[in-house]
């Protein structure tokens, strides 16, 4: 876990210090004073594992339990079973086409004699569950640059959870010992500016925020140009999130992503699009939507210990050729998990005893 959190970027020292525009000074929340980097915290292995089959346990009662229960007693693999299966596994969100991919490959391998039993089918669902999961050819790790912020554009609609994932990304940054700005770019709720100043008094980081209903791509303006000035490592920019169907929105977000290049030419380096894993098959359609406006760059499902439905992960992994960053499977802040697929597979089928 927090693998490539672990890598320091290197900054060259300066003799002066670059004091913000007055405009800026008013808007910066918590500028944390120098401090030494903290360091990583490790957690034992077997907690982290324990902690994340708990989060998965409404997932794996609604899918794998049921699966288990589908097979019990079963000795062959017969047409009955196997349109069970079908089932079982589209509600539990896996969607149509990754389902009859998944029921299609199952069929052929019985009529070719390569499945002898449910408990074999059982294995290969979870080995091509894996593959969906790993099918992705962008970097399934965040790439920072060698020099200048590391920027992040943060998008989705409204109460996703996206302004709590972005202080609990910033915290996993902070204690990585990366300094980390973050940026109030949605204005049109004074609750969002207001949630982003509270993560960043608890992570140390300041906040670059304006009055709310001020114009998003003017914040993010000076949210760059305060980071550049200040050498900060990372750029954690929050958007607004109204309904993804809203063409102003889609443009707003677009202009934010030319503003953020305008001051910097290779970012932003991640647009993190946060979808609710609990509304199931419309964060399909979200993250649709989201890519035609935007490249989305990496994906992070929130609230998955709150739905049956976790197959949605499976889904959108096949669905679209972006990795998913991060899972949220708790409230906590260590709840927030990089998402790592063999690691997520084993938890999703873990034996209940082992939960």
């Amino acid at each position: 876990m927090l693998g490539w959190f672990k890598k320091k970027i290197a900054r060259p020292a300066s003799d002066e210090e670059v004091s913000p525009p007055d405009q800026q000074e008013e808007a910066v929340v918590g500028e944390p004073g120098p401090e030494e980097a903290k360091s990583i915290l490790h957690e034992d292995v077997g907690v982290l594992f324990k902690r994340l089959t708990k989060g998965l346990a409404k997932t794996r009662g609604g899918f794998i339990k049921r699966v288990d229960e589908l097979f019990l007693g079963k000795k062959v693999i017969d047409p009955e079973l196997l349109d069970d299966l079908e089932e079982i596994l589209i509600t539990a969100d896996l969607g149509v086409e990754t389902t009859m991919d998944l029921v299609d490959d199952a069929r052929d391998r019985v009529s070719r004699n390569e499945l002898a039993d449910p408990q074999a089918l059982k294995a290969i669902l979870k080995e091509r569950i894996t593959d969906f999961l790993l099918s992705s050819d962008r970097p399934a790790e965040l790439v920072m640059p060698t020099e200048g912020p590391f920027v992040i554009m943060v998008v989705g609609v409204n109460g996703v959870g996206k302004t709590t994932t972005i202080g609990k990304i910033a915290h996993k940054f902070a204690n990585a010992g990366q300094r980390v700005l973050l940026v109030a770019g949605d204005t049109f709720r004074a609750a969002a500016v207001e949630q982003l100043k509270i993560w960043g008094e608890r992570v140390n980081a300041p906040v670059i925020a304006q009055a709310t209903g001020a114009d998003p791509s003017s914040v993010v303006f000076d949210g760059m140009e305060y980071a550049l000035k200040r050498r900060y490592d990372v750029v954690i920019i929050d958007t607004a999130g109204r309904l993804h169907t809203k063409v102003n929105l889609m443009e707003e977000l677009k202009k934010i992503k030319r503003v953020i290049g305008k001051k910097l030419s290779d970012a932003p380096h991640e647009i993190m699009l946060v979808i609710d894993a609990t509304t199931g098959q419309n964060g399909i359609s979200q993250a649709r939507e989201f890519g035609k406006a935007v490249d989305i760059t990496g994906l992070t499902l929130t609230k998955l210990d709150g739905t049956a439905k976790g197959g949605i992960v499976v889904n959108i992994c096949r669905e679209f050729d972006i990795p998913i960053r991060f899972i949220g499977v708790g409230e906590q802040v260590e709840d927030l998990r990089d998402f790592e697929p063999e690691e997520f597979v084993e938890a999703l089928f873990a034996e209940e005893s082992d939960s």
